[in-house]
């Protein structure tokens, strides 16, 4: 089968900092490198390191074919990845000592994709396949409608945050994936818990503290593995995207929460987002 991802495509610019700034504070980097990431690729080359078929849909700029061709080296299918008129999207990244980081996100060619894309894209979608979008992009209830319409595994990673994004995609899901912040967020604004909201499956991240699965059975929790974190960017997104390719291979729900989870404790201990998200091997022979 295959995951189709309606996903963003930034240049990553990953600065090293003592410590976060604070308002007003003028911070000097202890070091710079730039990485290819958003959230969508992110997610796409997870579920292709962890041996899923992965399509990307979207968009990047003329100053963007290196992150397609990146994206083609990793195993993803680029072939509905388009190049238009507006720059590629950026994100500005702080990392700070203790592997905390805050982002700031010039959106660019991921909130323009064309509407034909992605309907040109699920022309090629079968039933069975899933469907994976984040708030990052365009056209989410288009691709949400459409999907589900067509038998598709529809699954949200509910980020970054919007009550409104959220609202308007929930009828179509049955895959819901938050961190602790967007699920509390998402109670404030609809009163309803992950246990009630009206998806199938709900998942919410807990950093340190691992995640809990919502499902028909009642919440489980999957504990996070002890590690010493280096860089948290891009862990949920490793998360999520190993969670949908163990769906995919037909693994149940838990299973596929227990190797992202080992997924996702690589990756914080490595520097950088999509490039450095661990591979199949990687995972199963991890233990700490």
């Amino acid at each position: 089968m295959t995951i189709w991802n309606l996903g963003s495509i930034n240049a990553d610019i990953v600065y090293s900092v003592p410590h976060i700034p604070s308002p007003g504070e003028t911070l000097a980097s202890t070091g710079r490198a730039v990485f290819l990431g958003g959230k969508g690729a992110n997610m796409s080359v997870a579920a292709a390191r962890a041996a899923a078929r992965v399509a990307h849909i979207g968009a990047v700029g003329a100053d963007g074919r290196w992150a397609v061709e990146r994206l083609l080296e990793y195993g993803v299918d680029t072939r509905h990845i388009v190049e238009i008129d507006v720059e590629t999207a950026q994100a500005i990244i702080a990392v700070d000592t203790n592997g905390e980081n805050i982002i700031i996100l010039h959106q660019g060619a991921n909130v323009k994709i064309p509407t034909h894309v992605l309907e040109q894209a699920l022309t090629q979608a079968e039933t069975g396949d899933a469907l994976v979008f984040q708030n990052e992009t365009n056209l989410q209830v288009q691709a949400a409608s459409l999907a589900a319409k067509m038998g598709l595994r529809v699954a949200y990673a509910a980020a970054p945050f919007d009550s409104g994004a959220v609202m308007a995609v929930l009828p179509y899901l049955d895959f819901l994936i938050l961190n602790e912040v967007e699920a509390a967020q998402l109670k404030d604004t609809t009163g309803q818990g992950p246990q009630d909201i009206p998806v199938k499956d709900v998942i919410v991240t807990l950093g340190a503290k691992g995640a809990t699965w919502f499902g028909p059975d009642g919440p489980i929790n999957v504990p996070a593995h002890k590690v010493t974190p280096i860089d948290t960017t891009g862990a949920g997104d490793t998360f999520t995207g190993y969670v949908l390719a163990g769906l995919d291979r037909g693994q149940p729900m838990l299973q596929a929460m227990q190797m992202a989870s080992k997924a996702a404790a690589i990756m914080v201990m490595r520097r950088g987002t999509a490039d450095v998200i661990p591979d199949l091997a990687d995972v199963q022979s991890f233990s700490d």
